[in-house]
């Protein structure tokens, strides 16, 4: 039964929660909340809502018992922040109500953090962890320190975390921690800054795309220079790359096929 809500929100208060495409637990997973990540619920079916995350528009399906709630105040509020993130793989944080602690990872959001208390509405956490302000906008040598500390995170489809991470699910979080936004998908990503004309122009810090035999976009990678890219593909790893497309060591044959590079800084 689906049944439409009305002005309904929430955010996520559990390490990582997966979104699905479509109102099932057996359904395909399509992206990630992290902890912090707010967004809108547009309707119900059963035990799962579906939601517009906040960040970057993206519609998918949650769990009913994997949504807190918050008021619509809360939201707009949320949505004038510029929020602190976890700079580290993982941190800890504590639910002063439950007095559990558990692990948040890499690039999740701390609102209202202020004197390592998160507190809002009835919500109080205690965190002594880094955090990392976004206001500002870092230069390709941050990128590309942040996109090292992905090092080995294993594919997952869908996946934003250490734990677990995609091609762009990878570029955007890293990006994310450096004070610029991507949506969520390659084939959106594709779609911002400005293409470069020869992979000779090439610098750290711009976006390689690559495309499959119908021309759609199929994945991206964060150059390192003109020949060398890091990207997620069975692992987070850094492979060799020119005109034709990325060249990968172990197989000793070219994996993916160069479509564009971009450049977003």
């Amino acid at each position: 039964m689906i049944t439409f809500v009305l002005m309904q929100f929430g955010i996520c208060l559990l390490s990582v929660v997966p979104c699905r495409k479509e109102a099932s637990g057996t359904s395909e997973m399509v992206t990630q909340l992290l902890f912090g990540d707010f967004y809108q619920v547009l309707e119900t079916q059963n035990d799962w809502l579906k939601i517009l995350i906040d960040y970057d528009q993206y519609t998918c399906w949650i769990s009913i018992k994997q949504h807190s709630k918050i008021s619509e105040s809360t939201f707009k509020y949320l949505q004038k922040l510029s929020p602190l993130l976890n700079p580290n793989v993982v941190e800890w944080i504590e639910n002063t109500i439950t007095q559990q602690k558990f692990y948040i990872t890499l690039g999740a959001s701390l609102p209202f953090l202020n004197q390592q208390k998160l507190s809002f509405e009835t919500q109080v956490f205690n965190y002594v962890g880094e955090s990392k302000s976004v206001k500002e906008k870092a230069k390709a040598e941050q990128i590309i320190q942040t996109a090292h500390q992905f090092i080995n995170a294993p594919y997952l489809w869908g996946g934003k975390s250490p734990f677990g991470i995609d091609c762009s699910g990878f570029t955007q979080i890293v990006f994310k921690l450096n004070g610029y936004k991507l949506p969520r998908d390659a084939y959106q990503q594709v779609e911002l800054g400005t293409a470069l004309s020869f992979v000779e122009e090439a610098e750290a810090g711009d976006l390689a795309f690559f495309d499959n035999e119908e021309g759609k976009i199929v994945h991206v990678g964060i150059l390192l220079n003109n020949h060398e890219l890091i990207h997620a593909s069975g692992f987070v790893r850094i492979d060799k790359f020119d005109h034709y497309g990325i060249f990968n060591a172990d197989t000793g044959k070219y994996s993916h096929t160069l479509r564009v590079i971009k450049r977003i800084l």
